[in-house]
């Protein structure tokens, strides 16, 4: 059990060891075989070599990492501790020189290049592969394998094939076309960029009218919602009475239903709040309510009607 855990834990911190120095974001972006005219090592010769590119953000620290071409033996040529040049800034690359003499430098590994081999790039644990590159036998002289990024944003690097070498800088992006200058190529004249620009004016201008002219028809009362909140009276179940300017003869037929139905002065009093309600001489103060409200000038009021000579 305690063996188990002991494991477990060490590749916790194994784990945790890759992530906090970012060496997973290394990878290995070139390597030249038959170099006759590209970059010259420290000693002025030209001598196989291996690009790494740092694709993160930060800066990364190669040191303490392997080079080797045996999968038995990932272990096969170290980076040595204590240069600060093994530090790979953001975007950055480093040059490895492989011609089988590690003793002239930090930059140098202890086994030569091949065609037909696979190089692996471990991580400082001794165990992880971080990256590989293929070496396909017969490359034409005076190319190397290269490593491209389909979207150099991105940086995803799924295209590998023989190229013109580039130590020391990113692989295809001096291929690269920007976008102004795809649309360049494909559209010389300008014919579409125009028609574009013409119809997306066009079609704002035509969306701010509809907005504009709907909204004026709003403020302007031309256009009046519906408030859902407000009852039905059809669906309530109540008649719904019309609109002033009706005949007295709708009152009156009202006055004679009531009275031949019921008879007496409260009927009478229906008919005529009726009548005044529908020859709009009362105010709706609320919902459903007949509320009888006399004009100025009504003798219901008029106090002169009701005044008496006194006998002497």
């Amino acid at each position: 059990m305690m063996k188990r855990i002991l494991t477990v834990s060490l590749v916790i911190l194994a784990a945790a060891s890759l992530r906090a120095q970012n060496v997973i974001d290394l990878i290995i972006s070139e390597a030249m075989v038959d170099n006759t005219s590209s970059v010259v090592d420290d000693f002025g010769e030209h001598t196989p070599w291996v690009e790494v590119f740092n694709t993160s953000q930060g800066t990364v620290n190669i040191a303490g990492c392997y080079f080797t071409d045996d999968p038995s033996n990932l272990t096969k040529s170290p980076i040595v501790k204590g240069d600060l040049r093994t530090k790979i800034g953001p975007r950055q690359v480093a040059v490895f020189f492989a011609d089988g003499d590690a003793a002239k430098g930090t930059f140098y590994l202890n086994f030569p290049l091949r065609e037909g081999s696979t190089l692996y790039l471990v991580s400082n644990d001794g165990r992880t592969v971080i990256d590989s590159i293929e070496i396909p036998v017969g490359v034409p002289e005076g190319q190397s394998i290269s490593k491209f990024a389909t979207d150099v944003k991105e940086l995803v690097f799924d295209d590998i094939h023989a190229a013109a070498p580039s130590p020391r800088s990113v692989n295809g992006k001096h291929n690269q076309k920007s976008k102004a200058e795809i649309v360049k190529e494909n559209d010389p004249h300008g014919y579409t960029l125009t028609i574009v620009s013409i119809s997306v004016v066009f079609l704002a201008l035509l969306i701010l009218f509809t907005i504009y002219n709907f909204s004026g028809k709003v403020f302007s009362g031309q256009i009046k919602f519906r408030n859902p909140f407000k009852r039905n009276t059809r669906a309530a179940g109540v008649a719904s009475l019309p609109a002033g300017g009706c005949d007295e003869e709708i009152a009156l037929a009202i006055a004679m239903a009531l009275q031949a139905e019921c008879g007496g002065e409260t009927e009478a009093a229906i008919a005529l709040a009726l009548h005044r309600f529908l020859s709009e001489s009362t105010h709706d103060a609320e919902p459903f309510v007949i509320t009888i409200k006399p004009r100025s000038s009504s003798a219901w009021n008029d106090k002169t009607r009701i005044f008496r000579k006194q006998p002497r």
